[in-house]
């Protein structure tokens, strides 16, 4: 009976979870049009901020329990997800044109910051007398690391600005040469397809259906996981890492259907950034270390592997193809096949 009433809040959290995240992708994109900023950096920022957020939530509260390898097991799987299920699912309904922009410099600053994390949680394989841990003060080194990352979209974000005032000085040229009908039908084109005050309610209102959506999912997957006697590896990697990551799920495949390529690999890139440098740097900082985990060397090796994977995938032409979504997709599948059958051996 209990089950039951767990899978009911589970199947009421996923219709939440895909309602929120399709208002939100409306709200974020018109907010991106009336301030005219790239749907890039908004992907970068705020969608995944909002769609990191029951990530955030989860690790405070293991934390805060004592169940610290919760944290790692959430951050870890749902890294993998991200790049593994999520680029490969929307890959698969339609090719992902990656910019040259995001290539040259997001990308590769995924790849830096997942090995920062990944060389801090290596303690016991570079020496071997020293239980694997993650301290406060390799949590104070991602934060550092990740405040480094918002100063570079503060930058990226007023060039663009400057960019835009040479325009405005161009469009005035213009219309002193007379063309002012032209400029006008141009400024037409370009207006906002939502006022701003819709937009951030709708953005609002699209973060509280995620945020209580995942949680609703989270927890009853847990339960039900719990119910049944699973590992606390298990659960970590896998129900509450596919919970948390569903948001970044959701919101990337609506994005994708709806065209708006540019925010569905913005929404990953900048959700596996936020994993490490908010979810785990400013909890762990803040709270405390973890004393020691017993995650196997083939987690890390996938969370290094899936960033790297990406990199060569979006680097070859720039697109990330169906066939290159589908062998994301296969290595998802063996390696959550692993994941599933060392943790019920």
């Amino acid at each position: 009976m209990e089950i039951l009433f767990q899978i009911l809040i589970l199947i009421v959290g996923f219709i939440i979870l895909i309602k929120g995240a399709d208002v939100f992708v409306d709200g974020a994109s018109a907010t991106a049009e009336n301030f005219k900023v790239p749907k890039m950096l908004i992907g970068l920022t705020i969608v995944a901020f909002g769609t990191s957020a029951p990530e955030f939530a989860v690790s405070v509260k293991s934390l805060l329990s004592g169940n610290t390898e919760m944290l790692l097991g959430n951050v870890i799987g749902s890294n993998i997800l991200n790049v593994l299920l999520i680029i490969g699912v929307a890959a698969c309904i339609k090719p992902l044109v990656v910019k040259n922009n995001t290539v040259k410099k997001e990308l590769p600053i995924i790849i830096l910051m997942t090995l920062m994390f990944v060389t801090l949680l290596s303690d016991s394989i570079f020496n071997p007398d020293v239980s694997a841990s993650f301290s406060r003060q390799d949590g104070f080194v991602i934060v550092i690391a990740f405040l480094i990352f918002v100063y570079y979209l503060v930058q990226m974000n007023r060039a663009k600005k400057t960019s835009e005032e040479l325009k405005k000085v161009n469009q005035t040229i213009e219309l002193l040469k007379g063309t002012e009908e032209k400029t006008v039908e141009k400024k037409e084109a370009e207006a906002p397809s939502m006022k701003l005050g819709k937009a951030l309610i709708l953005t609002v209102l699209g973060i509280g259906g995620i945020v209580l959506g995942s949680n609703f999912v989270v927890d009853s997957a847990s339960s039900i996981a719990s119910l049944l006697g699973v590992s606390a590896r298990l659960i970590s990697l896998t129900i509450v890492a596919l919970g948390t990551s569903l948001p970044e799920l959701v919101t990337s495949i609506v994005a994708t259907k709806k065209g708006e390529v540019d925010l569905a690999i913005g929404n990953v890139v900048g959700s596996n950034i936020f994993n490490i440098g908010v979810v785990t740097g400013i909890p762990v900082a803040l709270i405390g270390g973890i004393p020691n985990f017993s995650f196997s060397v083939v987690d890390i090796i996938m969370l290094l592997g899936s960033a790297f994977l990406l990199y060569v995938f979006a680097r070859d032409d720039r697109i990330i193809s169906r066939r290159e979504g589908a062998i994301l997709l296969t290595f998802f599948t063996v390696y959550y096949g692993y994941v599933v059958i060392s943790g019920l051996i």
